[in-house]
Formats: C-alpha cells, structure tokens, sequence
C-alpha cells in the first residue's frame, strides 16, 4: 500500500485504474459499474495518458500492468489489496471480500502476480483498450481513457 497525493488529479473521488485490454481488468470494471450503486469510484484505463501518468508516479511499468490500483480516500492500493479496498467501498454482502485484505503478503502475492502474469493466456486480451459508451463515458476521470 503506498501513498501519495492525487487530490489535483482525482478531485477527492474514488477511483479504479485498470488494465482497458485485459479481458479480466474489464470484467472487474463491469462488476464494479453493476455494483457501485452510488457511483463512488470513477474510472481509468491504465493505457490512457491519465493511466501513463499515475503508474509513473508510483514507479510502476507502463506497458505490462501487473497490477490495478484502487484509490479510497486519498490512498493506493495495488494487487489484492487493491480488489479488498474496492469490495470494502461496496453495499451488501460485498465487504466480506475485503477481509483477503489480512492474508499475509507472503501468500497473497505470489497468488496475485502468478494470476497477472498469465491473464491474457487464461481470460484473453482485447486487440484495443477499452472505450467506454455515451452512458460509461460520464465515470471516467478526464483523459482516463
């Protein structure tokens, strides 16, 4: 978990940054639109200059996105700790899932990155990032896609 601060970036919204050509990433971002009732989070593509920027920022690739951030007032998540600080931000049943948030790192990291590295062999790649409709467009930061 690191932070830093996005305030002139993320206007105080939660946000989720995401993988827009991993078959995967995209079905987390449709979970997410279904499940976030409220509209919480807002949304960027990791290959979007907004999605560039933010990975630079942290130190991270730009080009294999291993990881998806999840931003909850003010601070980064990334791995599984990112999916926990989402389903917590969610109504109902969901912040049960938040508790994968306790496993020892040691466990839950090589289960992240081996499911990372090989997500496109196992869910599929889209051939173009994700563009989102009319009615998407309006939950995604600017310059998020």
């Amino acid at each position: 978990m690191q932070h830093f601060d996005l305030t002139s970036v993320t206007k105080d919204q939660d946000v989720i940054v995401f993988d827009g050509e991993c078959v995967l990433c995209a079905g987390f971002f449709q979970f997410m639109l279904r499940h976030d009732r409220l509209a919480r989070f807002k949304f960027v593509t990791a290959q979007s200059p907004l999605g560039q920027q933010m990975y630079i920022s942290l130190g991270l690739p730009t080009e294999d996105f291993e990881t998806n951030l999840v931003i909850v007032d003010g601070q980064v998540f990334q791995r599984l700790d990112a999916f926990a600080a989402a389903m917590r931000a969610l109504p109902g049943l969901w912040p049960v899932l938040g508790l994968c948030r306790f496993l020892p790192r040691i466990m839950k990291d090589p289960v992240y990155f081996a499911v990372a590295r090989n997500r496109y062999r196992l869910f599929g790649q889209r051939p173009s990032c994700l563009i989102p409709d009319a009615a998407i467009h309006t939950r995604f930061l600017p310059g998020g896609f």
